[in-house]
């Protein structure tokens, strides 16, 4: 689990080759442009006094990176990380402990396809690159369940890996090797209909 972070890092600096940035940067950019999403779709549908989100779930947190952005750009909201993994909670929990907003966060084990949430709870969903690591009916029953959490005029937002992108179509044959090995589900991701 302590990898995930680096990974994801160098995913990200993939993104802009050609950029003079550092892997830090390149990760800013992509959550940046992720939380600028949902607050322009939540400025553009929600009215005024109801964008600033009170409650997030951040479905497939893994260490927790997506939660503490969504946390960094929300700064009033409470945010829940769940993750199946409780090795990636354990590093989400640790890396997390003492840092600034960390009193609004809070990482629980469990199963993003039954959350155990009660009906309408959050105004804010997020599954961050998590529908590429399941198969094709937990991806199914993740919508079902998030639109259940979800409160009326709430925000559900995803991203993931494009496979169609340069980034991915233009990977070295070892490292495409490599992450197909990792990423069990990539070939029923790269056909479903979401």
């Amino acid at each position: 689990a302590f990898e995930a972070k680096s990974a994801t890092y160098s995913m990200a600096l993939r993104v802009w080759p050609k950029d003079r940035i550092t892997a830090e940067e390149a990760q800013q950019r992509l959550r940046d442009s992720y939380t600028d999403m949902v607050r322009a779709h939540r400025t553009k549908y929600n009215a005024e006094g109801e964008v600033e989100p009170k409650k997030i779930l951040d479905i497939g947190c893994s260490v927790g990176m997506s939660t503490r952005y969504l946390s960094d750009a929300f700064p009033t909201a409470e945010i829940t990380g769940l993750d199946l993994s409780p090795y990636m909670l354990a590093v989400a929990s640790a890396c997390d402990a003492g840092e600034p907003g960390s009193e609004r966060r809070t990482w629980v084990h469990g199963k993003g396809e039954d959350t155990k949430f009660a009906d309408d709870t959050f105004d804010v969903v997020s599954l961050a690159f998590v529908i590429h690591e399941c198969p094709e009916y937990a991806t199914a029953n993740l919508m079902k369940e998030a639109y259940r959490i979800l409160k009326p005029g709430g925000t559900f937002v995803m991203t993931d890996n494009n496979p169609a992108s340069p980034v991915i179509q233009k990977l070295p044959p070892a490292l495409f090797t490599l992450m197909k090995s990792t990423e069990p589900h990539s070939n029923e991701y790269y056909t479903i209909d979401v």
